[in-house]
């Protein structure tokens, strides 16, 4: 494993300028429980949204239906407290560690994953 970067301004745009956003400027981020490791939910940012992720505490993303930013919890309280980020390899996902408060589904569901869950047929190695 490497060694995180420390945030500066300086470093948060050089993690801007790295990102490759893609599909209309848009960055896909998932979201996880920081503790627990359980994956909450899939958002998306612009520069300005990780940009905003990385220096404010709280997850940023773009909203592609209302064509704004918006922070979990604002309306509904169920926050996300940032914990951790970092790119995967080609730079075009975000894996986001939170601290979520409350239910991360826009349902209610503590997960997005939660709402519709599927059994497919379980393979093995052989």
């Amino acid at each position: 494993m490497t060694e995180s970067i420390e945030l500066t301004a300086e470093t948060v745009e050089a993690v801007v300028e790295r990102a490759a956003f893609k599909d209309g400027g848009l960055l896909p981020a998932i979201v996880q429980q920081w503790d627990s490791k359980e994956v909450l939910m899939l958002g998306y940012m612009d520069a300005e949204a990780l940009r905003r992720t990385l220096t404010e505490g709280r997850v940023t993303y773009w909203s592609r239906s209302r064509q704004e930013y918006w922070r979990k919890g604002d309306t509904s309280g169920n926050v996300q407290f940032v914990r951790g980020a970092a790119l995967d390899c080609d730079a075009d996902t975000l894996l986001v560690t939170v601290d979520q408060i409350g239910p991360a589904c826009h349902t209610g569901a503590h997960a997005c994953f939660d709402v519709d869950p599927l059994s497919p047929k379980i393979g093995h190695a052989e």
